[in-house]
């Protein structure tokens, strides 16, 4: 081969676009470590949700730095934050904007749109099962759409644009629990856990002192953009994509991968939104690790914050305390490579 084979063109290539790929990611990971201490799988997925050009659920208890690192990125990328506190009084037209009756200079009135706070690129969606369905419709019709309407007109949101919505595991008083066709739209869904007791003391550090720290800027809304348009290109094999087909029928009761466990305490598996989820995070996975294909490795990773929101538990499940992230574990044992079963 010859420095002008085409094959050897083509590895070339993706591999100088895997490097890009990581060293913007490195950069976003070192900044947001200077404000944000510890979540490195919290952080990651978070950074997986920009890069696939998904949204992400975070699921915690109050006081886990959810917020500072979502103003943390996008602080990084200088683009712009938006916080909503999601509360039962709050309306459709909080959060998305409306129309205003404005005076003109030499007399007379004109409707000018007045945008909400649902018009930026980081949203924080602050507790989102603390507001009424109609609210949270709103909110998810943006996800889904990157568009909102007023007035019979339909307005573009900025790109990028990524929710981060969070909800509490514990306090469901008073709360209006997310339907599962509305958890479907989110591409992962993340638990953030407490830190680790070393971790406390670099916390106390960072926030008891004369200074905070701030994140600078070390990327921007086109490198992101540009970024998303290499991890679309990365290839998938027939045998990666099999497999992960099969891993998110594995979650669906009465499927012929499903494995006892799903069959007798599932009552809704994945829908085809979580395949999509795996190849996209499988993309990620293997663009951080320097390659430019995805591998069966790089789906199994991704298995947990992809499909743990997409299964529903029966009663009977419910009643053992089993948890989602048990279903997607026995999921995953369940199915193999494609290479070990040979079709």
């Amino acid at each position: 081969m010859t420095e002008s084979d085409p094959l050897l063109q083509g590895a070339a290539a993706a591999h100088e676009k895997s490097r890009q790929f990581r060293d913007v990611i490195q950069r976003l990971r070192d900044e947001i470590h200077r404000v944000v201490v510890g979540q490195d799988a919290v952080v990651d997925g978070v950074l997986a949700a920009l890069f696939c050009d998904g949204h992400a659920l975070l699921e915690g208890v109050p006081g886990l730095a959810k917020t500072l690192l979502v103003h943390t990125l996008a602080d990084a990328l200088e683009l712009e934050f938006s916080r909503i506190q999601f509360t039962p009084d709050l309306m459709p037209a909080d959060i998305v904007g409306t129309m205003v009756l404005h005076e003109v200079k030499g007399g007379g009135h004109e409707l000018r749109f007045e945008q909400g706070p649902l018009v930026a690129n980081f949203i924080l969606a602050d507790e989102i099962n603390r507001a009424t369905p109609k609210t949270q419709s709103a909110l998810l019709e943006a996800m889904q759409e990157r568009t909102i309407s007023v007035a019979r007109q339909t307005r573009p949101l900025p790109r990028p644009f990524v929710v981060l919505a969070t909800q509490n595991p514990i306090e469901q008083e008073g709360t209006y629990p997310l339907p599962e066709a509305q958890l479907d739209r989110f591409l992962l869904k993340l638990l953030v856990d407490y830190p680790a007791e070393e971790e406390y003391r670099e916390i106390l550090a960072r926030t008891t002192g004369e200074e905070m720290p701030a994140a600078r800027r070390v990327a921007s809304a086109e490198e992101i953009l540009a970024l998303r348009r290499i991890l679309r290109q990365v290839p998938v094999s027939t045998q990666v994509e099999t497999y992960a087909i099969r891993l998110m029928m594995a979650t669906q009761p009465g499927s012929p991968y499903a494995p006892g466990i799903v069959t007798e305490h599932v009552s809704l598996g994945s829908s085809p939104r979580g395949a999509q989820g795996l190849l996209l995070m499988g993309k990620f996975h293997a663009l951080c690790d320097g390659r430019f294909a995805v591998a069966c490795e790089d789906v199994r990773r991704a298995a947990p914050d992809v499909l743990r929101h997409r299964v529903l538990l029966n009663f009977q499940g419910q009643a053992r305390r089993i948890r989602p992230d048990d279903i997607v574990a026995a999921a995953v044992e369940a199915v193999p490579e494609l290479s070990t079963v040979g079709s």
